[in-house]
């Protein structure tokens, strides 16, 4: 259970933070070169990692109730007054992205955009959280307030580039295969 939780981790980091930027690289470049590239495939590897990932998480999640019970973190957080809002936000998690089964949903850049912002929805509003949080620390000095927003930043922006990488590495891979396939048939 460690190992898969420990997979889980590594996926997440490196892959489904990094969505919403691969998933808008990929419309610009639909927009900007019109059929040049193969960015209909490259949307599908996307969806078909958001319903692998979905069915990892749910795989977990089973796993989890199952072996561990009412000590499972998941189990015990839906009380009080944020109940309705994390189960929601767990619904958004593990049975949203199987909408992406549907070929006139998966087909649109903004469907799958919201689908990836909404599977890691409360992901984002814990990180706004934090973030606000921090910036209203007024007992702290000035410089390292300043040194927060500068790391903050940074970090956005290495998630946007490492987002830019994956899709110039996926659009590449399926270019190559493309012209590999036009050598065969030759």
């Amino acid at each position: 259970m460690e190992l898969f939780c420990r997979f889980l981790k590594i996926i997440d980091v490196n892959l489904i933070y990094c969505l919403i930027p691969i998933i808008l690289t990929l419309f610009f470049v639909e927009l900007f070169f019109k059929n040049r590239f193969e960015t209909r495939k490259a949307l599908n590897l996307i969806r078909w990692t958001i319903i692998s990932y979905t069915i990892m998480t749910l795989i977990h999640f089973l796993i989890g109730i199952f072996t561990q019970g009412d000590e499972y973190v998941f189990i015990t957080r839906p009380n009080g007054s944020y109940k309705i809002a994390y189960l929601i936000s767990l619904s958004f998690a593990l049975f949203l992205p199987f909408t992406l089964m549907v070929k006139s949903l998966w087909t649109k850049f903004g469907y799958i955009l919201l689908v990836a912002f909404l599977m890691k929805a409360g992901f984002y509003f814990e990180r706004y959280v934090i973030i606000v949080t921090s910036l209203h620390e007024d007992y702290l000095p000035q410089n390292e307030s300043f040194q927060f927003v500068n790391s903050l930043l940074f970090g956005i922006g290495m998630i946007f580039l490492q987002g830019l990488i994956i899709t110039i590495i996926i659009l590449g891979l399926f270019e190559i295969l493309k012209r590999k396939n036009l050598r065969t048939k030759k």
